[in-house]
Order: structure tokens, then sequence, then C-alpha cells
């Protein structure tokens, strides 16, 4: 039964999963040890961690079961030692290499052994914590095995693939590891992650725009200017120079976090909250959105290495491997005929800033003579993704003191202000979705199809826009000012 509850006469379900075994391979690494155990570990504590549950972690490091969860417990920080424990006992280890198929054969007899323990259903979740190039060989060895296949009926065990980015390099990558993933199984098995549609600020935005008449009508370009939307990092590459220097960061950002939260910011309301309908207008906005002029590149795109990038160990002296990207694109669909967003990401910046910034158009007359409609800055809606996730509306307001004081007046809230704000952490959020079979915050194949339509064209075009160099702590290349001050705007402060 799902857990249901009051906040200020709102309503709140949060559905336990059934039991069943998540395999995760790639479990040796760093994302596995930081990110998806801690996870899993808190929804243990929260209650939403079926008790017969089984999790396996899969690698080539040899370890025991206890050596494997010695090995997890300093990144299990929170709870008592006996919860810990409690949470530990439910983890085993399986070591063996990813080729080789005796070892996806030892896998499925132990999982076979733990399943019997139980008579509920034997659903399992693998999840690939590896590199994707390793993707192929490791879907057809599960495939080979038979642990891929589901039976019939509504209630035979399912079998779920969570899958990390990047899902190809460019459109025909793209589509070859599709073709391959779907030789082995249906698309609603696949559940290919982005940890950004996991934060409650992405997931809020569907809930602010349809859940609330004040904003929807004028969600639109009669009423907002332009669209600002930016994720700034503080730290370099940061011992990943080997994946960055082949990915770059148009690769690591644009083509999926950036584009997600476009659609979801922008997209046309869905028929329901279902996976399907949600996911279904989310590829007709990316559908929506004008290619790129190649004639006219450097108009719409800035490309920028921080100073000092080709110094980091593992980069080449003469890398042209961009660390910061700004693009204009526009939508040409009747909501936002005429509406730039404004879309930029880089490494070595002044802030650690994800957000989505509204900028509304001007009041188009002022009657508060001598404050002219131009002196008054535009109300903007914020929505913060991190490091404070939240919103902030700035809108004019009557300030303190003589008869006409008229300022900026910013309404704020942040989630971790909320009784019970700590909320959900990314991974928390979509590995119970994995295991719920909710589709809803993962991306689909047609999705990824279209995003890389999108941006194949400029990659392979690339090079013939200038690299621009940019200070460490800086705002960026300052050509990515100039890319709005063409249009008579300018970026928010990082």
């Amino acid at each position: 039964m799902p857990d249901v509850s009051y906040y200020r006469s709102n309503f709140c379900v949060e559905i336990h999963p059934a039991p069943g075994s998540l395999v995760i391979f790639g479990a040796s690494g760093d994302l596995a040890k930081r990110k998806l155990f801690p996870a899993l570990y808190h929804l243990f504590r929260r209650g939403l961690l079926h008790e017969d549950s089984r999790i396996v972690g899969c690698a080539r490091t040899s370890y025991s079961d206890d050596g494997f969860r010695d090995h997890l417990r300093p990144f299990l920080t929170a709870g008592t030692d006996e919860q810990r424990n409690a949470f530990l006992a439910k983890i085993h280890y399986i070591a063996g290499d990813y080729p080789d198929l005796d070892f996806y054969r030892r896998l499925d007899r132990f999982l076979d052994k733990l399943e019997a323990k139980s008579d509920l259903p034997a659903n399992r979740t693998f999840y690939l914590a590896m590199p994707a190039s390793l993707y192929p060989a490791i879907i057809d060895k599960l495939s080979e095995t038979g642990m891929l296949t589901e039976g019939d009926g509504e209630d035979a065990p399912w079998r779920h693939v969570v899958l990390e980015k990047p899902f190809g390099r460019d459109f025909e990558s793209a589509e070859a590891l599709d073709r391959d993933l779907h030789s082995h199984m249906r698309e609603d098995q696949i559940y290919r992650i982005d940890h950004y549609l996991g934060k409650d600020t992405v997931q809020n935005i569907l809930m602010l725009r349809f859940a609330n008449l004040i904003f929807e009508p004028i969600w639109n370009s009669q009423y907002i200017d332009s669209v600002q939307l930016t994720v700034s990092e503080t730290l370099g590459v940061e011992g990943r120079a080997g994946y960055y220097e082949q990915a770059g960061l148009l690769r690591d950002m644009f083509q999926n976090h950036m584009l997600e939260m476009l659609s979801l910011a922008a997209m046309e309301m869905p028929a329901s909250f279902s996976p399907d309908d949600v996911r279904d207008e989310k590829v007709k906005l990316i559908k929506s959105i004008r290619p790129f002029d190649l004639s006219e590149l450097d108009r719409v795109v800035v490309r920028g290495q921080y100073d000092g990038y080709r110094a980091e160990p593992g980069v080449s002296p003469e890398s042209e491997t961009e660390t910061y990207v700004a693009a204009k694109l526009e939508i040409a669909n009747w909501r936002w005929a005429g509406v730039p967003f404004y879309l930029r990401s880089g490494k070595k910046l002044g802030a650690r800033k994800s957000e989505i910034a509204i900028v509304f158009k001007s009041i188009p007359h002022s009657i508060f003579t001598p404050i002219r409609a131009r002196d008054m800055q535009p109300d903007t809606l914020v929505l913060n993704v991190q490091p404070d996730e939240g919103m902030e509306l700035t809108i004019q307001a009557k300030q303190p003191g003589p008869k006409l004081c008229m300022g900026g007046l910013t309404l704020s809230f942040r989630y971790s202000d909320l009784p019970g704000g700590e909320g959900f952490d990314a991974y928390e959020r979509l590995l119970l979705d994995a295991m719920l079979g909710d589709q809803t915050l993962f991306i689909r194949s047609d999705s990824i199809a279209e995003s890389w339509r999108l941006f194949t064209p400029l990659l392979e075009n690339w090079s013939k826009l200038p690299l621009e160099t940019y200070a460490p702590g800086s705002d960026g290349p300052e050509r990515a000012g100039r890319l709005l001050f063409a249009d008579s705007r300018e970026w928010r402060p990082l």
C-alpha cells in the first residue's frame, strides 16, 4: 500500500516497490560506493526497500561478501550501527570478468538461490555503473544466459536494465547502441538515467506549470521575454581527463542534462502524468527546436576552454576540447515563437549553480512618473536546481520610505527549509522509480535520437568555431556575454 501523508492540505503518495534483486555492475567503482549504495541505504532507512529485496555487487575486483561490505561501510554515514549492519547484510558480491559467459551463469545461479528463499516474485534490476563502451558486451551476455527474458502475464517477474550516460557520441553511434539494446530488450525494460531528472526542483517544473493556474496562462511568448538555463561548476576535470578529452562539454552536458531541463520547462501539457504521455511531449518539444544555421554558428554558439586546462594531468598540451559552451536556441512553435533560450555550461567558473530563469517582459507603460517602464527590472522566476534546490520570484514592489519608492522584491523558498525538506537524493528517487517500473524520469530512445539529431551537425562543424580562453573563477569567455548583448540582453550573474 502507498504511504499517504498530508502537508498543508497537499496530498503525498510514496509507493513501496515490490521485492526483487538489484544487481550493480561496476560495484567497486566510484559511482557505486559514493552514490548508489548510499542512496539504497537511505531508501532502506525510509522503509522503501522491501525486506525481501537483495543487492548483488558485481565487478572485476576480488572481494568476499564481508570484504565488500567493509569496503562500503565508510560511505554509509547516516543512521545507527544497527541500521548499517542490517542494510549491509542484504548485500552480496560476485567477482568476474565482464566478457566471461561463465561469470553470468554463476550470477544467474546465485540469484536463483537467493530468490528461492522467498515465495515472492523474482524481479531483477540490473544497473550498469560503468563506461558505456562495456554496455553491448554485458547486455549480450545477460541476454544469452536468459536473464533479460520476462515471462508472460501481468504477474510475471520483470527484468529492468538501468544505463548511465553517455548514450552514444553522435546520432549514428546512438542509433547503433539503440539497435543493440532493442535486439535484446523492449523499450519498457530500458531505464536510461539522467540524475538531474531526479532532483526535486526539476520534477517540480511540471507541478509548478500544470498544477497552478497562475503560471500556465502566461507561460508563452506573449508574456515571456527570454529563458536562461545555466549549469556552472567551480571544479575542473578533477581526474576525469581521459573521459573529458573524448567527450567535451557539449556532449557531456548539452545533449542530455541541459536539453532535458529545457524540454520540461518548455513542453506542452501532457494528457496525463503517465510516463509515455510526459515523454511524448518532451520529444515533440525537442523536435521543435530550430536546427543550427551552420553558416552563422559564431552568432549563436560560443565554445571556450579554461586557462590551464591543457596543463591538467592526462590532457594533451594541444587540446582543442571545450570546457565551456554557450548557445542560443529557438523553438519553432506557437507558444515560443520569438523567445530566445540561452543555455550555458562550463567548468572552473566563478560559482557552482544550476538554474532555469524565466525572464518576463517589461510592462508596456509606467504610470509612476518619473520612473519609466524600461527603468524597472523585469519580473523573473528562477528555478534553483543546485546547490540550494527551490525557487524564487522577483517582482516590482513598494519599498519602505518615500511614497514613490519602488524596487525588486524576491519571494523565495528552499526545499531544505521545509519540514522533511531534506527530500530524496536524485539517485534515491531514480533507483526507487526503476524498482517500481516508473519510467517518467528516465530518457526514452526517441528523445535521445532527436537530441543527437540536433547537436550532431554542430559537432561536425565544431572546429570552425574559435576556442575562446577564459580565466578560472570568471563567468566564462567574454564573447559569451556578447552573445546576449547583441540581443540587448545580459546573462544573470553567477
